[in-house]
C-alpha cells in the first residue's frame, strides 16, 4: 500500500501515540484529529499535525481531512461512550442525521455508519493493526506465572462467553470465578467491568478479553495494556487471558513486569 500520510481520529490512551510512533518511524506523516475530553495531549509530540474536535462535528473532521488532501484514515483509542448521553454535547447536522439512521446504539453499528460516511467524502478507514501487527498478542503464557486447572477451566469457559457476547455487540469482556460469571462488559468499557467484577468475586477472579466473531479490524479492536493490569491489581483479579493474534498489547513489557510482580498471570489463547 503506497501511502505518504495518514489521518488518525485519536481516542483516548495510548493507542493513539503508539500508532503515531510507528507511522512516523515508517516515514508517513501523521494529520490527527483528537476529541477534547479524550485524547491525551501528549500526542501532538508524536504527529505532524494535531486539530482537536468536540464530539459529534463530523462535518468539521471531514472538511479537516480534505483540507489536509488526507485519503486514508485509521482510528486508534475510545471515545467515552457517555458522550451519547451528555446533553451539554452538540451534534452537528452531520451526525444527527447519522444518529437518527442508526437501527440502534451498538459501537459496530455506529462505526460501521462513521466508516460509511468518512467513505462518501472519500476518505478510506483502515486496518487500524496495520502498522502494528508486532504488537499483537503472541501464543502461549507471558508471564512467569501459568494458570492454575481452576484458573484453565474459567478460561474455557469464559472464552464461549465472550464471545457469545461478542456476536451481539454487547462488549468484549467478562469476568469469571469458578465457572460463575461475575460481569459482563458493556458500554462502560473493561477497566470498570473489572472493577465491578473485582467487587463481587472479592478475588481470584479471571478476566477473560476476546475480539468478536465477527471483528471489523478498522475499529474496535481489543486493547489490553498496563491500565489494565492496573485495575487487576486493584481487584484483586489474578488471571487474564486474552486471544492470540487479535489483541493489542500496549506497554507490553511493563504490563508483563506488573503482572510478575502482582502474581497475576497473562495467558494468550
Amino acid at each position: 500500500m503506497n501511502i505518504e500520510q495518514i489521518g488518525l481520529i485519536a481516542g483516548n490512551g495510548k493507542f493513539p501515540i503508539l500508532f503515531a510512533k510507528a507511522a512516523r518511524a515508517k516515514g508517513l506523516k501523521v494529520i490527527a484529529a483528537g476529541i477534547q475530553g479524550d485524547t491525551s495531549w501528549l500526542l501532538r509530540l508524536f504527529v505532524d499535525r494535531l486539530a482537536w474536535f468536540k464530539v459529534g462535528q463530523l462535518r468539521n473532521l471531514f472538511e479537516y481531512f480534505q483540507l489536509n488532501q488526507v485519503k486514508r484514515v485509521i482510528m486508534a483509542g475510545q471515545v467515552n461512550p457517555k458522550n451519547l448521553f451528555d446533553e451539554a454535547i452538540e451534534f452537528d447536522g452531520e451526525f444527527q442525521v447519522l444518529i437518527s439512521a442508526l437501527k440502534d446504539r451498538k459501537a459496530d453499528t455506529i462505526f460501521s455508519a462513521v466508516a460509511d460516511k468518512l467513505k462518501n467524502q472519500g476518505l478510506e478507514l483502515l486496518d487500524s493493526t496495520f502498522l502494528l501487527k508486532d504488537y499483537l498478542a503472541p501464543k502461549g503464557t507471558l508471564t512467569r506465572r501459568g494458570p492454575s486447572l481452576v484458573e484453565l477451566g474459567d478460561i474455557e469457559f469464559g472464552r464461549d462467553i465472550a464471545k457469545s457476547m461478542g456476536s451481539i455487540d454487547v462488549g468484549q469482556t467478562v469476568v469469571v470465578k469458578e465457572k460463575a460469571i461475575v460481569a459482563i462488559e458493556a458500554m462502560e468499557g473493561t477497566d470498570q467491568c473489572i472493577e465491578r467484577g473485582g467487587k463481587i468475586a472479592r478475588k481470584n477472579a479471571v478476566v477473560i478479553k476476546m475480539s468478536k466473531p465477527s471483528q471489523d479490524q478498522r475499529f474496535d479492536v481489543p486493547v489490553v495494556g498496563s491500565r489494565t493490569i492496573k485495575h487487576m491489581i486493584r481487584s484483586h483479579c489474578r488471571c487474564l487471558a486474552i486471544e492470540a493474534g487479535k489483541t493489542l498489547i500496549i506497554d507490553r513489557e511493563k504490563c508483563v513486569k506488573m503482572a510478575n510482580q502482582a502474581q497475576i498471570c497473562i495467558v494468550s489463547c
